[in-house]
């Protein structure tokens, strides 16, 4: 009964966090000048067009009306039509969502499957080449810019040694060749669910360089968060005593500190999580990956406010969302841990 209650009253917070976040977003989105009709209907449209549009989009109407049949519509699950596109922006959000996902799934998997055992080898071996390795790799990843390094991964894995394909998310020709079955419109499941190995290949080659790119920051992030936690719960005595019976050493690493340390851990790669769902956009215009971080640059660069309205919605109940999902996990984790 505890857990629901915390999650109503999260829930009832995250509210109102939301709608603080739409006033933000939707008064500065307007103050830019820039005529909105214009854009919508191309430079060289009539002044009765113009007219005509600026009605149809409510824009002759002052802010704070406009503000509220914004909210009265996305109550109702409408987002607006995209300047740019001329589309729904929930259909346009909902296309791409799925692009997305699959990289920050990959590029998470990633970063959790080389953080945290980074993180207990530097902890364990403290001050040896191996601490020195771990580290120095942990400063590289939150160091390096990601637009960066996924230029460098282009020249080296594409250019010089031809590994990996360049950008995209299949090659033009699979669609032809083998194309995919399109059941949950993640590419990497749907091939490997209608075993099409061919395409299994080609989305897994083209989401090497964008998944590492994107897993570089957590990588270091992770390893570092899990490296500070295992020295602190190394120094415990219950870990002296475990020593003292006898117990094997990969036992009392991985089974009694390892699982005592990772709740801060998590913590860290649930924020990474919120922090990636947004922070594929340098990504995904570097390897011109279709998703939302493309779309969002795309709708920045053409002042298309329904969009850039949406995009930003939807990243804050990405954070409040997984924010929460990270809270009930240490609670199931670790019983020291107590839900208020």
């Amino acid at each position: 009964m505890r857990t629901f209650e915390f999650i109503f009253r999260r829930l009832l917070t995250a509210v109102f966090v939301l709608i603080g976040v739409s006033v933000i977003t939707f008064f500065l989105s307007r103050v830019v000048p820039t005529d909105t009709a214009a854009l919508y209907l191309g430079t060289k449209a009539r002044p009765e067009d113009l007219e005509r549009v600026r009605i149809k989009l409510g824009l002759d109407r002052p802010l704070p009306i406009q503000y509220l049949i914004y909210m009265n519509d996305l109550v109702h699950g409408d987002l607006g039509t995209s300047i740019a596109t001329k589309r729904p922006v929930l259909q346009e959000l909902t296309d791409r969502l799925p692009a997305t996902f699959e990289l920050l799934f990959v590029g998470m998997f990633i970063a959790t499957l080389i953080g945290v055992p980074l993180g207990v080898v530097s902890a364990r071996w403290q001050g040896t080449w191996a601490d020195v390795f771990v580290r120095i790799i942990s400063i590289f990843g939150v160091s390096m810019p990601a637009f960066y390094l996924g230029l460098l991964m282009q020249i080296v894995f594409f250019r010089n040694l031809d590994l990996f394909p360049l950008s995209g998310r299949v090659d033009s020709d699979l669609r032809f060749t083998n194309p995919i079955e399109p059941l949950t419109s993640f590419f990497l499941l749907d091939s490997f669910l209608t075993l099409n190995w061919v395409a299994l290949k080609d989305v897994f080659q083209h989401l090497v360089l964008p998944a590492f790119t994107l897993a570089a920051y957590p990588i270091g992030l992770i390893a570092r968060m899990n490296r500070a936690a295992m020295l602190e719960v190394l120094g415990q005595d219950y870990i002296r005593t475990a020593r003292a019976y006898g117990i094997r050493q990969w036992i009392i690493t991985y089974w009694y500190a390892l699982k005592n340390a990772i709740s801060p851990t998590l913590t860290v790669i649930g924020l990474t999580v919120a922090y990636a769902l947004t922070g594929t956009f340098f990504v995904e215009v570097i390897f011109n990956w279709p998703g939302l971080g493309l779309f969002t640059v795309r709708s920045l660069l053409a002042l298309d406010y329904p969009a850039i309205m949406g995009m930003t919605l939807l990243g804050a109940s990405g954070y409040v969302i997984i924010n929460l999902i990270v809270d009930l996990l240490q609670t199931a984790i670790d019983p020291r841990i107590r839900l208020k």
